[in-house]
């Protein structure tokens, strides 16, 4: 993963307010923190943001010059708010890094193919927890369930890790699960006349008996 370069200023405006005012201005509310680095109030600009996360996901590693600092510093996102009516990013939180170090990132994983005819997937988790030199962080992981059959699971130790990635999880930590579907005698079992749950259905005549 390549690293993004982008602008900040220095933010001297705190509280709900300023973070507003922040926004307004076109800019994301940000803090810099980490290496036993003083935490830095920063603001970024919104489109740039926006459209690194966009392109290369939320491990992207920036480059930040900050206004009047010497020299830029490298940070990943550590925590992200977003809000998702107006689909815009309120505020983020950033870890510093250092070239050469690995760190802990949680990766976005995409299921492919499909799995045997009546199964169900169902998603344990849509990311896995891997270690990686700051500078070489996966984007994203796929994995194919083409044909599993129902009992089977994805777990750890079938995604294909690139050289110098590590797992920060057990191997058999679970992804997803593939079970049997339910059929339509089974689904039509589960309910009494009318549709109705087959439980309300007795509790009804029970009633009515009384």
């Amino acid at each position: 993963m390549s690293e993004v370069k982008i602008s900040a200023e220095p933010r001297t405006e705190f509280g709900k307010g300023g973070a507003r005012r922040t926004r307004r201005a076109g800019l994301v509310p940000a803090v810099l923190y980490g290496h036993g680095e003083k935490p830095q109030h920063i603001a970024l600009p919104a489109r740039e943001f926006a459209a690194a996360i966009r392109h290369g996901g939320l491990n992207t590693v920036f480059t930040i010059d900050i206004a009047g600092a010497s020299g830029a510093t490298l940070a990943l996102p550590k925590a992200i708010q977003r809000d998702p009516i107006k689909d815009t990013y309120e505020h983020v939180d950033l870890i510093i890094v250092k070239r050469g170090e690995k760190v802990q990132v949680d990766v976005p994983v995409t299921l492919t193919g499909e799995a045997a005819r009546n199964t169900l997937v169902v998603n344990e988790s849509n990311t896995l927890a891997v270690v990686a030199e700051a500078m070489h962080l996966p984007s994203s992981f796929e994995v194919s369930i083409e044909g599993l059959e129902a009992g089977a699971q994805v777990t750890a130790a079938d995604v294909q890790l690139p050289a110098g990635t590590e797992l920060a999880v057990e191997p058999d930590f679970v992804l997803a699960i593939v079970s049997q579907a339910q059929t339509a005698e089974q689904m039509e079992g589960d309910t009494g006349e009318g549709g109705e749950p087959a439980a309300e259905g007795e509790t009804a005549e029970a009633a009515t008996e009384e």
